[in-house]
């Protein structure tokens, strides 16, 4: 993976590489002509031009990672960890990664975490077959014994980015709930589910979903739904000032 960085002064452009794999053929090519790169090894973000490594951090102590388990949180920390090395600090300073973490204030849009009594609920912007595929990926490292999606797609893309929504959703969830209510952008609310409930079934055609109506309000309605120890997954900003609505519910919870 690589980065453009530009700086604003003299416009001069530069191509930041970084990868998970420090046996990455790209990034094997571009060290080999003497260029920086970052890229993880050992647990530990490096940096090296031409044969000199130096050490970041360990991205088990960046909030971000959830303790290394979140792969694409790695890699965005490697990307910003190049990108400083490259435009601010020298090599004696250290970038500082163990105060950022997800939460409402820091990142309100990713992996943000709610407790309630019986069940967590994770809220997270993931939009993508991508943004999906990391989730999933992260989920399996959660200990619950049912997964409880709430999902929405979005109009404007192809229709095998939609099926590949609701494929991947099969693959993390035990039971899938639709929301439609927005994002629609030159489709029905109908054909959206369509190729979501298409990307389900080619997955696992036993797999549990439903659809339910714009007016009902989804979090409150997979609550209904919960068992003990349950983990409910709210995707693509499904739900309308989903950290205000979810503070809500837990205030009430307490009560």
């Amino acid at each position: 993976m690589n980065i453009l960085i530009t700086s604003a002064n003299n416009q001069k452009n530069e191509v930041a590489y970084f990868s998970l794999d420090k046996n990455n053929p790209a990034l094997t090519e571009h060290l080999g002509k003497g260029k920086t790169a970052a890229y993880v090894e050992d647990g530990l973000i490096k940096i090296m031009k031409n044969t000199e490594a130096v050490s970041i951090i360990h991205v088990e102590d960046i909030p971000l990672t959830f303790g290394g388990r979140v792969g694409f949180m790695v890699a965005n920390a490697l990307a910003a960890s190049r990108m400083l090395r490259s435009r601010i600090y020298k090599r004696s300073d250290r970038i500082r990664s163990e105060t950022f973490h997800t939460s409402a204030e820091q990142t309100p849009e990713d992996l943000i975490f709610f407790d309630f009594p019986d069940f967590k609920v994770m809220v997270d912007f993931a939009h993508n077959p991508e943004g999906f595929s990391g989730i999933r990926d992260f989920l399996k490292t959660i200990n619950s014994p049912y997964h409880i999606g709430i999902i929405t797609g979005t109009g404007d893309r192809p229709d095998d980015s939609i099926i590949k929504l609701g494929y991947l959703s099969a693959e993390m969830f035990d039971h899938i709930i639709i929301h439609q209510a927005k994002f629609h952008r030159g489709r029905t609310p109908q054909a959206i589910v369509d190729l979501l409930v298409e990307g389900i079934k080619s997955c696992n055609p036993n797999c549990s979903f439903e659809y339910i109506p714009d007016e009902v309000e989804p979090l409150q309605y997979a609550m209904s739904k919960v068992k003990k120890d349950a983990f409910i997954t709210a995707l693509s900003d499904v739900l309308n000032n989903p950290i205000e609505l979810i503070r809500s519910y837990q205030n009430s919870y307490k009560k």
